[in-house]
């Protein structure tokens, strides 16, 4: 099965302006940008046929092919990154079978996270897309709840059955615990990766869904898939040592700078 992995970027976001442009210094002080290392991200996984950026902003575009990314330009109508993802297959012809969408805000992705999501969706026959779980550890857990108490979204977490197909995500921290957990404790809560794999027809039936309440109240492109009775199958992956954290905020710049020195992240 042939796989496309595209990085959606725009420009104008609401809670950050001109992300995907934004500098982050690793390790060793050199500074790239935030779109520039999730298409590094990308470009580190096996089996994969095609890496494209896809964006509808000629900054973002001019950038990327300064740093030899393949670039698909994408109307600025595209409501969320799945949308983007639609539009960017069919103007490369649709010519793959598993499309997979590795948000422009996710540089510090792991290639197993992608690898393995993409093995469970073609070994999930019924499933029709995938998304990757990550299970919180106590130190996770506590930065999710202390953005929340400062009012921003940060995370998102998720929920699903014992077969492992998506019961909800949320931008608020489900499901609920009183319990307290050391840092590097084990957790009953899910960090749910900002990336996807989708079968391709249904990747082409999602921009004519309505958007329903769901989406519209949490912001999450995902909830549309489960408002339509469409099967989400969550894939749990292993850190093996890694942090993770996407940049949802300019406050997580910092947190995701010191994340890359501490692992040695160029």
């Amino acid at each position: 099965m042939s796989v496309l992995v595209v990085v959606p970027a725009r420009y104008a976001s609401s809670r950050y302006p001109g992300k995907p442009l934004v500098p982050l210094r690793g390790a060793t002080g050199i500074s790239s940008t935030l779109i520039e290392r999730s298409w590094r991200a990308a470009q580190a996984v096996q089996g994969v046929d095609r890496v494209v950026v896809a964006t509808d902003d000629d900054r973002i575009a001019t950038a990327c092919t300064a740093f030899g990314a393949e670039v698909v330009m994408t109307s600025v109508e595209c409501g969320n990154g799945t949308e983007r993802c639609a539009e960017a297959h069919e103007k490369l012809g649709k010519g793959y079978d598993i499309v997979v969408n590795l948000q422009g805000d996710a540089p510090l992705t792991p290639a197993w996270f992608i690898e393995d999501l993409v093995s469970g969706l073609r070994a999930a026959p019924n499933a029709e897309l995938a998304t990757p779980v990550l299970r919180c550890d106590g130190e996770t857990l506590n930065n999710l709840l202390a953005d929340r108490k400062a009012g921003r979204v940060g995370g998102t977490t998720a929920v699903f059955g014992t077969d492992r197909h998506a019961l909800y995500f949320s931008k608020e921290v489900i499901p609920f615990t009183s319990a307290t957990y050391a840092e590097q404790a084990d957790t009953p809560v899910f960090h749910h990766v900002g990336v996807y794999a989708y079968r391709a027809d249904t990747l082409a039936d999602y921009p004519s869904w309505d958007i329903g309440p769901l989406e519209t109240l949490e912001g999450l492109e995902q909830l549309r898939f489960l408002e339509n009775g469409r099967q989400v199958l969550c894939v749990e992956v292993q850190a093996n040592g890694r942090q993770f954290w996407e940049l949802n905020n300019p406050e997580d710049v910092p947190k995701i700078e010191t994340m890359m020195k501490t692992m040695g992240l160029e």
